[in-house]
C-alpha cells in the first residue's frame, strides 16, 4: 500500500515529505518506545507513535522507517520537521489513537513488522 493510502485511510495531515506519498510500505509498527521500535522494527516500516520528540527521527532513521505517523493528534515542532526534512522521513499525524490506527492498517493489509518470540522460562 502506499503512503497516500495511509493518509486517506487514517485522515491525515501531512507535515512533511509530500512528495513522497507514493511511496510503498509494505508493513508496519506501532510503539512510544523507541528501545522497541530499533529492536524490533524492520527496514522499510511505517511508524505509528505518540512520541513527539526529535529522539522519534533519530530513531527512525537508525531503524531506516520509511515514514512516521503520530497519533493523537499530536503534531511535530519546526526542529522536528526540520530534522525530518533533512532525513527524508515523511512526517504525518492522525487523530486516531494507537490502537484504532494499527488496527485499520492492519485491517487494509499492512501487516506488522515487529514480531516478537514468546520466551519459555522454567516455570512453564
Amino acid at each position: 500500500m502506499t503512503l497516500n493510502e495511509i493518509s486517506k485511510l487514517l485522515s491525515c495531515d501531512v507535515f512533511c515529505g509530500e512528495d513522497e506519498l507514493n511511496m510503498e510500505i509494505d508493513f508496519g509498527c506501532a510503539s512510544d518506545l523507541m528501545s522497541d521500535v530499533l529492536a524490533f522494527s524492520r527496514s522499510g516500516a511505517l511508524l505509528l507513535t505518540g512520541l513527539v520528540n526529535t529522539q522519534t527521527i533519530y530513531t527512525a532513521f537508525i531503524a531506516e522507517i520509511n515514514a512516521v505517523v503520530f497519533v493523537r493528534r499530536k503534531k511535530p515542532n519546526e526542529d522536528m520537521v526540520a530534522l525530518a526534512r533533512e532525513k527524508k522521513i515523511p512526517l504525518l499525524g492522525t487523530s486516531y489513537s494507537m490502537y484504532e490506527a494499527a488496527g485499520i492498517l492492519y485491517k487494509n493489509g499492512l501487516f506488522s513488522t515487529m514480531e516478537c518470540k514468546s520466551v519459555k522460562t522454567d516455570n512453564e
